[in-house]
């Protein structure tokens, strides 16, 4: 077993893989990398890695099914490549489950910083749950914050671990109002530029995945021009 972190890049262009792979290197990450969509679900469950930096457009199986597919299995940081600016916020919407995504062409540097970032708050975050409940509960909805679980009356439900810290912060009080920006500094430590309409996406989807469809109103209501609160 090794004690390095480790990145699988899945990428079809070669200079771009290797680019990833020599930058992640010099950082000290132990990189894999696979040139197909149809491997990937395979190397991600044989490799067990710390991040995955995931191309949207890959000949075989694409980025987006696979990523869907891989949150039914893992709670992997994924990071996804895309080729259009504009496609970033309608990913984001769609809700595949990716957490971040980076657009071509890029700074390799700003990969690697990403990467770093997703793994920084990963760590953060571990520990103190050792000194806290891992059991937090409101009306239908139970996370267990060691196993990284959330359930809906009983049924497991599939967050990605932005929005596993965004339910977390919630469920911290129950009717307190969060800003916005107190939900950015909680998800994203490394103090990146992050836009209101990232947390409203990463929100919308989060709305979705915890209310009932017999709900008469949302369990997580938007407060206009302040925040998000669980109700």
């Amino acid at each position: 077993m090794t004690s390095q972190q480790q990145v699988l890049v899945v990428e079809d262009e070669p200079k771009i893989a290797q680019i990833l792979v020599d930058f992640l290197s010099l950082e000290g990450f132990l990189t894999h990398v696979v040139h197909d969509g149809d491997e990937a679900e395979a190397a991600i469950k044989q490799v067990n890695p710390d991040c995955v930096i995931l191309d949207l457009m890959l000949p075989g199986k694409d980025g987006l099914s696979i990523c869907k597919d891989v949150r039914k299995f893992s709670h992997v940081p994924i990071i996804m490549l895309t080729a259009r600016v504009d496609e970033i916020d309608r990913l984001m919407g769609l809700g595949f489950g990716a957490d971040d995504y980076v657009c071509k062409p890029f700074s390799p540097r700003e990969v690697v910083a990403r990467v770093q970032a997703l793994l920084r708050r990963a760590a953060l975050g571990a520990p103190a749950e050792k000194t806290a409940p891992n059991i937090l509960t409101f009306k239908h909805i139970r996370i267990d914050t060691e196993r990284f679980e959330c359930t809906i009356n009983g049924s497991i439900i599939e967050l990605t671990p932005v929005e596993f810290r965004l339910l977390k912060t919630l469920l911290g009080k129950p009717g307190t109002v969060y800003s916005r920006e107190i939900l950015m500094q909680r998800c994203y430590e490394d103090a990146r530029i992050v836009s209101n309409r990232t947390i409203d996406s990463h929100m919308k989807n989060l709305r979705n995945k915890i209310s009932l469809v017999d709900d008469p109103q949302p369990i997580l209501q938007s407060v206009y021009g302040v925040g998000y609160k669980l109700m």
